[in-house]
């Protein structure tokens, strides 16, 4: 028996919530489907901001040449100068919504700077932005009726005619489709069939691949690899984007320090105290994060240390409190405080700049099936994502992905067919729940390792191999035991890895966030690398 809606989102960031929203708000019925708590999102952590030319000093192509400059010649400029266009529309609509941005004394809007940025053009809340975002969101949903939100709720497959008809099913004539979403019911351990003729898949990233990263541990690329397994086309994996400055611990905890610190004038100093980025590049600590990222890991080769330092002791400390004060806390509570003492800091897998390929209008290679935020890539961000610019795709992407689908939805005769139930078939509950945490710290490991900030092709070559045994094993796992949230989180994972290293084996040159030894010159051709086959891991 299948639950009916006309619009499934998966996932309840900023770019689901907001889409959501529009899109109830035009009458139509929408499930929210979130595998924890709504507000556990990539978009309740960042701290920065969301950039958005707001100012009479800033104008719109002034944030597009940063956007282009920081993307490595890989952005598409017109999705560029369009997404950016439409910043301060977002900002208004994000206002309205009950976000209230900081502002100076004077009642004007409170202005950031982040590397990469020419202006100050980063809107804040003071550094809780995200958390700001999601809240007023999540309110929002709240009170629409026509919004149903769906907590502890896996997505584990699209549903599509194609899937259906191989397996025996009689499907209309026509093109393929998504027309619902096999969901695990995680307290109830059921899985439920849902049916919709429009999914957006607004997963967030894929951090939690890697050792160490600023994500939370929903951070599994569930909405990419749903995505591959239904044959739509994936770009640019290769782009995993490491933030320069997250606060290092001996156990593994990785806390993001906003590069809004470097904007207010902190200093990357190395273990000799010395202030390394005029070595690197000309803007110094404010360059562009691929740029600094590398600097680090080289300063830390160097003197092999398993940090730097970041060093604002020359801000008052009132200051400090005030416009950063989540920071100031998390690292008190460790025994740091910003006035006296400099903060251990180290890259961290951050942000994913590929993702599942769309247009301006969020529409994915699969009809009905969109998606926006992290999970997608639009072109704006190229080899490496300026800072901030991620919550503005997010809430740009999320409207023009609304008036899309609100279209397809009225000018498409959409046959309705009925959805058969989920079949567990002849399996087991498992005894040997080792093996998937022996393989999650495994696969962590190996990315790590292999496919970090600096690469070789010897390197990927040997995660590939390990990705392949990992896969063959998770597979026989999942056809013979009942599923739940850690096999799905690692399949998925497995799944994502296998394209990050098959994207970056097709580009052989060094742009942007791929940095790889073998090829450390740019080719002059430009060009996205792609995957979009499901039936095999090499795309």
């Amino acid at each position: 028996m299948s639950n009916i809606y006309d619009v499934i989102v998966v996932g309840s960031g900023i770019a689901g919530l907001s889409f959501a929203i529009q899109v109830a708000e035009a009458g139509k019925r929408v499930a929210i489907i979130t595998k924890k708590n709504s507000a556990d999102s990539n978009t309740n952590y960042a701290q920065g901001g969301i950039a958005a030319v707001t100012s009479q000093t800033d104008d719109v192509e002034m944030h597009v040449a940063d956007t282009l400059d920081a993307g490595d010649g890989l952005c598409d400029e017109a999705a560029v100068r369009e997404i950016l266009q439409d910043g301060r529309a977002s900002i208004e609509e994000l206002a309205r919504r009950g976000v209230e941005f900081t502002q100076l004394n004077d009642g004007r809007v409170s202005l950031g700077k982040e590397g990469g940025h020419s202006k100050r053009r980063i809107l804040h809340v003071k550094d809780v932005t995200g958390k700001a975002i999601e809240e007023a969101l999540l309110h929002a949903v709240a009170m629409n009726p026509n919004i149903d939100t769906l907590e502890h709720h896996f997505a584990i497959e699209l549903i599509t005619k194609s899937k259906l008809s191989k397996r025996g099913h009689a499907m209309p004539e026509g093109r393929d489709r998504v027309i619902g979403v096999y969901v695990l019911d995680s307290e109830a351990e059921e899985v439920k069939t849902y049916r919709a003729d429009a999914v957006m898949l607004a997963t967030g990233g894929i951090g939690q691949v890697y050792q160490y990263t600023t994500n939370p541990e929903i951070a599994t690329g569930d909405g990419i690899a749903m995505a591959y397994r239904a044959g739509v086309e994936i770009r640019n994996m290769e782009f995993i984007q490491f933030h320069p400055t997250a606060f290092f611990s001996v156990d593994g905890e990785r806390f993001l320090i906003s590069e809004a610190v470097r904007g207010e004038g902190a200093i990357l100093r190395n273990q000799a105290g010395e202030a390394f980025m005029p070595k690197y590049d000309p803007r110094k600590d404010l360059a562009p994060r691929d740029i600094v990222a590398r600097a680090i890991d080289s300063e830390m080769k160097k003197s092999g240390t398993r940090h730097v330092w970041l060093d604002i002791r020359h801000v008052p400390v009132d200051e400090l409190r005030e416009r950063f004060p989540n920071i100031y806390d998390y690292c008190a509570d460790r025994g740091i405080f910003l006035e006296k003492d400099m903060i251990p800091v180290v890259p961290a897998a951050h942000y994913l700049c590929g993702g599942v390929k769309t247009n301006l209008s969020g529409e994915t290679s699969m009809p009905g099936l969109y998606a926006c935020g992290e999970v997608a890539c639009t072109g704006l961000h190229g080899a490496n994502r300026l800072a901030s610019n991620s919550l503005l795709e997010a809430v740009v992407m999320a409207s023009r992905g609304a008036t899309a689908v609100a279209d397809y939805l009225s000018t498409r005769n959409l046959s309705v067919i009925d959805l058969p139930d989920w079949v567990d078939g002849d399996v087991r509950d498992s005894d040997e729940r080792v093996v998937l945490t022996h393989n999650r710290d495994e696969l962590k490991q190996t990315l790590w390792d292999y496919v970090s900030i600096v690469r070789t092709t010897k390197r990927l070559q040997r995660a590939r191999t390990r990705i392949h045994n990992l896969q063959r094993e998770i597979d026989e796992y999942y056809w013979n035991f009942k599923v739940d949230v850690s096999l799905l989180e690692l399949r998925n994972m497995i799944e994502v890895a296998g394209l990050i290293v098959n994207c970056a084996l097709q580009r052989e040159e060094s742009r942007g966030l791929h940095y790889i030894l073998d090829f450390p010159e740019k080719q002059p051709e430009l060009k996205d690398s792609f995957c979009f086959k499901a039936d095999t891991m090499d795309g």
